[in-house]
């Protein structure tokens, strides 16, 4: 194909071109020196000047390019759509839980008739607006109805008596890390599996804190279960650094809910009030981002030689949350915790201690 080739030009630049050739001639230049002018053969020129006189300046314009129709139409994507988009596969005899793209396959198939591989299934999806994603694993024990009622009327209630007492709202929650934790990827070589020294030792060290939607956040690492002489010890930390009652929102953990927990928090005289989450719902505990932030983002991504290395990296990674506020507040932007920041006048009730 030559460098002056016509087809090498897109379809709106061709439109263009012609309509200005058979412009140029109309007003009495020479079909071959236009040619020569656009950098075009002679006989394509000619071929426009034919195509004029038979259809007029409509017969310039550029055309829809043919291709091969579509092989699922409007309805069908619409009611594959539907079939895919928050569905679980296991309802339609799969025995995953997870789309794949063999699966989307085989739906196709089964539902229209139609053959397709899996890279066109894949482009489908992307075409309907998906994209592969890592699921939130929900307990099925989980109470929507619960959860509604927390949302809309527990956790405002709480909120308006806090704001009138003057409380600050803490969400708690614990969480414990083993030196044989790993996260996160590395750039080696293609065909080369990278190695990270570690321990071969494993040994847990356990953490618990609690963050405001102010972005204040407090902390203890400890080794140990976590139990009502664990939790009432950082309780009373929590309550020496408080200007005011504490309002500690907590979930269903043993510890929480001991007899030794409920007589302390009685003993306190309303300095410190717990509340209580709705079972198997940690999409509605901010925490759960800071324990995402230190052992996914941080400590996973780190080599542990001992037990006293776990325990000061799990500390430093708190101590670093601790110190940009800006980022615990970014949790509680989550979609499932609006629920907290969607009210007013907000600082009234949450103040940062």
């Amino acid at each position: 194909m030559r460098e002056n080739d016509g087809r090498k030009l897109d379809h709106k630049t061709l439109e263009v071109l012609r309509i200005r050739a058979v412009e140029q001639v109309g007003e009495g230049a020479h079909p071959e020196d236009v040619a020569a002018a656009l950098g075009l053969h002679r006989k394509t020129v000619y071929g426009w000047l034919a195509k004029y006189r038979e259809g007029g300046k409509d017969a310039l314009r550029a055309q829809p390019v043919p291709g091969r129709p579509p092989k699922l139409g409007g309805p069908q994507l619409s009611r594959l759509y539907a079939l895919i988009a928050g569905q679980d596969p296991r309802q339609m005899q799969f025995e995953f839980a997870l789309w794949t793209r063999e699966m989307v396959r085989e739906v196709i198939r089964r539902e229209f008739g139609v053959a397709l591989s899996v890279v066109s299934a894949g482009r489908l999806l992307r075409k309907l607006g998906m994209s592969p994603q890592r699921p939130l694993h929900r307990a099925y024990q989980q109470n929507s109805g619960a959860v509604e009622r927390w949302k809309n009327e527990e956790y405002p209630a709480i909120r308006a008596q806090a704001e009138a007492e003057g409380a600050t709202i803490w969400f708690a929650d614990e969480a414990g890390i083993r030196s044989d934790y790993h996260a996160g990827t590395t750039w080696p070589p293609v065909g080369q599996a990278p190695e990270v020294k570690n321990t071969g030792a494993r040994y847990p060290v356990n953490m618990i804190s609690v963050v405001s939607a102010k972005g204040a956040l407090r902390f203890a690492v400890y080794q140990g279960n976590t139990n009502a002489a664990t939790f009432t010890d950082f309780c009373k930390r929590l309550l020496h650094d408080a200007r005011g009652p504490v309002y500690l929102i907590v979930d269903g953990h043993p510890a929480h809910g001991a007899t030794a927990t409920k007589e302390f928090a009685a003993s306190t005289e309303g300095q410190l009030r717990l509340f209580f989450l709705p079972g198997y719902s940690p999409e509605l505990n901010p925490d759960e981002w800071a324990w995402k932030n230190v052992r996914h983002d941080r400590i996973g991504k780190t080599g542990v030689t001992s037990k006293q290395d776990l325990k000061a990296k799990a500390a430093g990674a708190l101590r670093r949350l601790q110190k940009r506020p800006g980022l615990v507040r970014a949790f509680f932007a989550d979609p499932h915790l609006r629920y907290i920041t969607a009210y007013r006048n907000r600082s009234a009730y949450l103040r940062t201690p």
